[in-house]
């Protein structure tokens, strides 16, 4: 299995800016692809970005496309995701998931991480 833990969360006012990171270990070998998702208060689980491990092209929800920024470093099995502009809708718990690589659905992925509070500021 894989183990996946978030950093990164916390308090910020609209506008500002924070990055994410996520630790995978275990059985590495088996990750191809990774993912972030989120989770507002009182909806369900959405789907932010993706990347492949091997390979560059990501992939983005409408609703963070230009101001979000996911990456990967291979060596030290990490994903991170920049976050920009920052609004207040952006609030959630964010988990980072292992999966085929560029899907967009939570039924694809294999391991989810523990999750991370984002809070955004009006």
């Amino acid at each position: 299995q894989v183990q996946l833990v978030e950093s990164g969360g916390g308090l910020v006012q609209a506008g500002g800016s924070l990055r994410l990171s996520c630790a995978a270990s275990g059985r590495t070998d088996r990750v191809y692809g990774m993912g972030w998702f989120r989770q507002a208060p009182g909806k369900e689980r959405e789907f932010v970005a993706a990347i492949p491990w091997i390979g560059g092209i990501t992939t983005y929800a409408d609703s963070v496309k230009g101001r979000f920024t996911i990456s990967r470093d291979n060596a030290r099995n990490m994903l991170f995701l920049q976050m920009n502009s920052l609004k207040s809708t952006d609030t959630a718990v964010y988990y980072c998931a292992v999966g085929p690589p560029y899907s967009n659905r939570q039924s694809s992925y294999s391991y989810w991480g523990q999750g991370t509070q984002v809070t955004v500021s009006s």
